[in-house]
């Protein structure tokens, strides 16, 4: 191979920087419209909207504590005696506060203008049909699941036989986090509500660190079935 070919070749080698990297794009060229659009129909010093984080961040912070508590105690299913009835009544208990923080986010909805640019029929139908969507992935959740499977009877040592991975489950790992956070996006297109849509945001990081917390300690409790199991 002459030097001609070789040095082609080290020429070729090297990666090529598309548009000099990200260091070259002028930003302030970029259309920002819509951004400053959903800011300017946002106030985040409202207290309805306030009211609303404090529901989103609360609830799952509620029920990892409580569930995480009892998974180490058995307090809860010493005082109800039982742990189907403790895990029954910590389900209400979370279905209420599930409605207040539902109540909380369309309260401030309400409280706060529409944005234009989403009060249109075309959204208004995508809307409708993320509910609809929501509304499938959260009851066929809970029919898989029943009452104490989706109320973290896990915790309580109401475990399943098997992993559930029939409908939805076999679409998504979570759909009852996923389904809720759909409703909530859905009520948002409905109603034009920017505010909604940074509502919804907050409920899906929410959910997405609750999930980083309950996956493995769930896995964690199924394991130490197992092991009971092999012991005995």
């Amino acid at each position: 191979m002459s030097s001609d070919d070789t040095s082609a070749g080290d020429e070729r080698a090297v990666p090529l920087d598309c548009c000099g990297g990200l260091d070259n794009v002028d930003y302030s060229k970029m259309d920002l419209t819509l951004m400053e659009g959903l800011l300017k129909h946002t106030n985040f010093h409202d207290s309805s909207f306030c009211v609303a984080v404090v529901a989103i961040i609360f609830n799952p912070f509620f029920w990892n504590v409580v569930a995480r508590w009892e998974h180490r105690t058995r307090t809860l299913s010493r005082l109800f005696g039982s742990p189907h009835l403790a895990c029954y009544c910590l389900g209400f208990v979370i279905l209420l506060l599930n409605v207040y923080r539902s109540h909380s986010m369309t309260v401030a909805m309400k409280a706060q203008a529409k944005w234009e640019v989403m009060d249109r029929t075309d959204i208004f139908y995508v809307g409708v049909a993320l509910m609809v969507l929501g509304t499938v992935l959260v009851v066929g959740s809970f029919l898989a699941l029943g009452f104490t499977g989706t109320f973290l009877g896990d915790y309580f040592g109401i475990l399943m036989d098997e992993k559930v991975t029939g409908f939805p489950f076999n679409l998504t790992e979570n759909p009852m986090y996923w389904g809720s956070t759909a409703n909530y996006l859905g009520l948002a297109l409905i109603g034009a509500s920017a505010v909604g849509l940074f509502l919804t945001a907050i409920v899906a990081v929410v959910y997405k660190v609750a999930i980083r917390f309950e996956g493995p300690f769930t896995e964690l409790i199924y394991q130490e079935r197992s092991q009971r199991r092999k012991h005995e």
